[in-house]
């Protein structure tokens, strides 16, 4: 079983696994293999207020902004969106 957020905000169990990563504190979400968060989490800390999500669609439901370094489109598109 997986710990994913739902649109809601509110932590579920899943047998499907999150396609995109967070972070609680910084309400960001991106790819899991995006190189800001593996480093983050190479440095420790980061791994506490990680959080996990099915698609787009629930993290930005839930009130999560996109990642700046490996989603930059969705990130223009929210910083425009959010002036």
């Amino acid at each position: 079983m997986w710990k994913l957020i739902g649109p809601d905000g509110i932590s579920y169990d899943s047998e499907r696994i999150g396609s995109l990563g967070g972070h609680r504190r910084g309400r960001i979400y991106g790819r899991l293999d995006c190189r800001a968060a593996l480093q983050a989490i190479a440095r420790g800390g980061y791994v506490a207020n990680r959080v996990f999500f099915l698609n787009e669609e629930d993290a930005r439901s839930a009130g999560y902004r996109p990642c700046a370094v490996c989603l930059p489109e969705a990130y223009a598109r929210w910083k425009a969106a959010n002036k």
